[in-house]
């Protein structure tokens, strides 16, 4: 009941208008989890580019008794967000990170390697390279394994073998072999090749385009578990931001495609 006052980082998840010129904060801090609170002035010039989702900043939580929303004071820091402008793809991935951030962590709850994990993700975003969705795919399985959905890839969930581990259960979340999963494998999720502790092919065994289609699977991996948790326990959200950001990797992937069969048909 005794009044709160800290100081910490945090990455804003969102900022929605309140009143006349104030704004509800979400914010993902470093040492506190995740807190909501009222920052006063928010909608004004000054504030209103520090507040965008994505930007790390400096916030003062304060409230008189410890069960109220609070307030936060913000002081600016590194603006993650506007290194992501120029590239659509990377924007739409950072996007879907904060959201699923503000949907599936509980109030209140440290969580300070996946807050440093999400840092990570975000500069990897921004820095315009080919490896953020390989990243983006383990940070979502950090995600899940906080909030208790934590998948295991490291055995079969039938056999015990470590070997030829191609299939995960989309009831277990363990990881099944190609011998013992082939008789369910349309039931069945892919494990990518880059999730396996011991890949049996490379990339350029196992044919051009490869690598893009690990990426739409390991989507697909985490995002069943993803959407079971919000079936579970937040019924009615819709990862929205998640769906346009897989439906992009597809239209790339899809593209790609098209550009290699137009290259294959030429003299």
């Amino acid at each position: 009941m005794r009044a709160m006052n800290w100081t910490d980082d945090a990455l804003i998840l969102n900022a929605r208008k309140f009143g006349e010129n104030s704004v509800i904060l979400h914010a993902f801090t470093r040492e506190h989890g995740r807190y909501a609170g009222i920052v006063r002035g928010g909608t004004g010039r000054r504030l209103r580019g520090i507040l965008q989702p994505g930007n790390e900043v400096r916030v003062t939580w304060r409230s008189r008794l410890t069960e109220q929303l609070g307030a936060f004071t913000v002081e600016a820091g590194k603006s993650h967000a506007a290194n992501l402008f120029e590239t659509p793809l990377a924007l739409l991935a950072g996007s879907s990170a904060l959201a699923l951030l503000d949907i599936a962590l509980p109030e209140r709850e440290p969580h300070s390697q996946l807050f440093e994990a999400s840092l990570l993700l975000l500069k990897t975003l921004g820095e315009e390279t080919d490896i953020w969705p390989h990243l983006l795919i383990r940070w979502e399985l950090g995600l899940l394994t906080e909030i208790g959905y934590g998948l295991d890839l490291t055995a079969c969930a039938a056999t015990g073998s470590t070997e030829d581990l191609v299939y995960v259960s989309p009831k277990s979340g363990r990881a099944v072999s190609a011998g013992a999963g082939a008789p369910y494998r349309d039931k069945l999720l892919k494990l990518p090749a880059f999730l396996k502790q011991n890949p049996e092919n490379t990339e350029a065994e196992r044919g051009e385009g490869a690598e893009n289609a690990d990426i739409l699977d390991g989507l697909a991996l985490t995002g069943c578990f993803l959407e079971k948790f919000i079936s579970d326990h937040r019924p009615g959200v819709h990862l929205s931001a998640r769906e346009r950001l897989v439906a992009g990797v597809r239209r790339q992937y899809q593209a790609g495609r098209d550009e290699m069969m137009s290259e294959d048909d030429l003299p």
